[in-house]
């Protein structure tokens, strides 16, 4: 019987996963990827070689190229499954008008946490509701505010 017991304690154990489970999206490497890419040299040929196509581009301007690394690990058991960023990295390359690349900014997790945000908000008219509209949903709020289920 202490045999069944030490060979199951020892196939539960055995599947038992040390690594912790990463979540990656974007590019992996991208620190030691964009190394590759050097200033005034690489094109945009040489850049999509290396990276890819850009996750996104400027709005207002083709030649600004955004590229995106980042990885979570599941929470332990302790944090009750909360997710803990690992990497978060961002690379910008600046193409001039004949696609050489000009300027490349690499930005990591610690980097971010300089970065100073506005607390501007933009004023929508479109988006903004009826005088109606607005009555109804504090109506609404009101009636299902108070029930309990």
């Amino acid at each position: 019987m202490k045999n069944l017991i030490y060979i199951s304690f020892i196939f539960i154990l055995s599947s038992c996963q040390l690594k912790e489970p990463i979540k990656g999206h974007g590019i992996n490497f991208l620190e030691n990827r964009s190394k590759k890419i050097s200033l005034n040299k690489s094109n945009k040929n040489d850049v999509i070689n290396i990276l890819g196509n850009p996750h996104t581009t400027s709005l207002d301007d083709e030649n600004l190229w955004f590229y995106f690394d980042r990885k979570i690990s599941g929470g332990s058991i302790i944090k009750f499954g909360d997710l803990d960023l690992l990497e978060n990295n961002v690379l910008i390359i600046n193409f001039d008008k004949y696609g050489i690349v000009k300027k490349k900014e690499f930005f990591s997790k610690e980097d971010m946490k300089k970065i100073k945000f506005s607390n501007m908000e933009t004023k929508n008219p479109v988006t903004k509701q009826s005088f109606v509209s607005s009555f109804l949903q504090s109506v609404r709020q009101k009636m299902y505010g108070k029930r309990k289920f």
